[in-house]
């Protein structure tokens, strides 16, 4: 198995893929220790020559002005991961948590946080022996980073708190005796060190933004299924037309949508037919998946810049130099989260209109519902009531969060990015997106059955195979809710999409 080696300057996106595969372990680069030695030691000098440094010789936030006796510094450190530690609600996921201590890891290696290279090994050893702290999910305001959910992580390596180890919740002492790890013992300004930095914010986005890759290739598949369907034209997806407006996301998804169809004998069958244009649903689908996967890119670069950046504060610099600035304040990652919301709960608005084509027979020319006999059965009716109340509840999660700035730590906080916000809204409507697809699979699938004498395109066809080897065509009503999770979970394990690039090649 391939190990993740992080030198605090290289994470990428496919290694945050990679860590999500049970057992994936991670390594330090032997020449970060070099770094992290040099910046330690400018710390233990400043101890030394009795320098007064934010954080490390006196207290937080508004306490700035307290300085903090030399015999106190290192209760200093312990205190601050206590009272830090005041998140709410349920725990973050267990890939979240460990995504955040391999972005920990990844920015603390680069050498400017002043922290002990003892401290890093235990919290490798944490990550690698498989301890998930439990990590509330709220109560960051992302403003010195994310504060309150880190603490919770870092009380697990002090040997407080909560963990889950072999599967099960226990007290952290426990789970840390039973992983034969020792708790850790802060010393001065590692306390600090490791709880100011924006790697829960951006765990959250980076995990998002992963799985949004897949999604995006995802939604011109089902686009794709929907057009054949309903009797769409493939003209819109001519090159032509998108070359003269050279938005480099709908380029790719007119060429997505290409291969897709390409010898799709149901297109084919009216080409002649009277039909003048397509709804925008489907005649500009390339321009508005195109322009949610640019903001996707967009929201990528910000997240892979951040995961590979000091946000500490202060900054320890090996010349000896100690800065207090402001690299932990989450406004780059929350503007890029909150714009994403904004694509992937386009995606979804799009695909759900295209479902209600499908069973509309005013708009389709299909039965009513995709069912026969209705009235006696109702088909996939109240499928497309779940993809309005999903798309109805992005749109309300689609407010930004970046945009509520509220004062914290007696004003001296004054202005935060609630970026971890605008992370958990933007997993929220993936997770939505994820079923509004996954609906509008199983109504095309359903449509195309329809199509008996008639050969869809390449991709399509495979897509469909892949549908209807796990859910069986509706003939008559049954629960939907267990064909809807099948569906999601073939789109999550990558069977939809192994299929139709298997076809028709990678998807881009």
């Amino acid at each position: 198995m391939r190990t993740i080696i992080l030198n605090g300057e290289s994470v990428t996106l496919e290694e945050v893929e990679l860590l999500l595969q049970p057992g994936t372990p991670v390594a330090l680069a032997s020449a970060t220790r070099k770094n992290v030695d040099r910046s330690r030691a400018v710390v233990e000098n400043a101890l030394r020559n009795k320098q007064v440094v934010y954080g490390i010789t006196t207290g937080f936030g508004a306490f700035a002005n307290v300085v903090i006796s030399p015999s106190r510094c290192r209760q200093l450190q312990k205190n601050i991961v206590l009272s830090h530690a005041a998140g709410v609600g349920p725990p973050l996921p267990d890939d979240v948590v460990r995504l955040t201590m391999m972005l920990m890891l990844n920015t603390k290696a680069k050498g400017f946080s002043g922290i002990r290279w003892s401290s890093l090994q235990t919290l490798l050893e944490v990550l690698n022996r498989g301890v998930v702290p439990h990590v509330p999910e709220k109560g960051s305001v992302g403003a010195s980073g994310d504060l309150a959910p880190l603490a919770h992580l870092v009380l697990a390596l002090i040997g407080r708190g909560k963990a889950r180890y072999g599967g099960k919740w226990m007290a952290t002492g426990k789970a840390l005796r039973k992983a034969g790890i020792r708790p850790l013992v802060l010393r001065e300004g590692e306390g600090l060190a490791l709880i100011n930095g924006t790697q829960v914010m951006t765990a959250i986005g980076a995990l998002t933004a992963c799985h949004g890759r897949r999604l995006s290739k995802i939604a011109d598949v089902a686009a794709s299924m929907s057009l054949e369907v309903l009797l769409g034209s493939n003209t819109e997806l001519h090159n032509s037309i998108h070359r003269l407006r050279p938005h480099r996301g709908q380029i790719d998804s007119a060429s997505n949508m290409r291969r897709i169809t390409e010898g799709s004998e149901i297109i084919s069958s009216h080409k002649d037919c009277d039909r003048v244009q397509d709804a925008y649903s489907l005649r500009c689908t390339p321009q508005v998946h195109g322009a949610s996967r640019d903001i996707l890119e967009y929201a990528e670069r910000v997240l892979v810049t951040e995961m590979n950046s000091a946000t500490e504060n202060p900054l320890i610099f090996p010349d000896g130099k100690i800065f207090s600035g402001g690299n932990f304040h989450g406004q780059p990652v929350a503007l890029a989260l909150d714009a994403l919301v904004l694509g992937l709960a386009e995606w979804a608005n799009i695909s759900e209109r295209r479902t209600e084509r499908m069973v509309n027979p005013a708009l389709s020319g299909l039965p009513s519902f995709l069912v026969r006999e209705g009235g006696l059965n109702s088909g996939f009716m109240i499928a497309q009531y779940t993809a309005a109340a999903l798309v109805s509840e992005n749109k309300v999660l689609a407010h930004p969060a970046s945009v509520d700035s509220i004062p914290t730590s007696g004003n001296k906080e004054d202005h935060v990015s609630m970026g971890t916000i605008s992370a958990r809204k933007a997993m929220a409507v993936m997770e939505n997106l994820k079923w509004v697809l996954a609906i509008e699979l199983l109504c095309g699938a359903q449509a195309l059955d329809l199509f008996t004498n008639l050969k869809p395109g390449r991709g399509t066809l495979a897509a469909y195979r892949v549908v209807r080897k796990s859910v069986p065509h509706l003939d008559r009503d049954r629960e939907l809710a267990p064909d809807i999770e099948t569906v999601a979970g073939l789109i999550d394990g990558g069977e939809i999409l192994n299929a139709v690039e298997a076809a028709c090649g990678s998807l881009v």
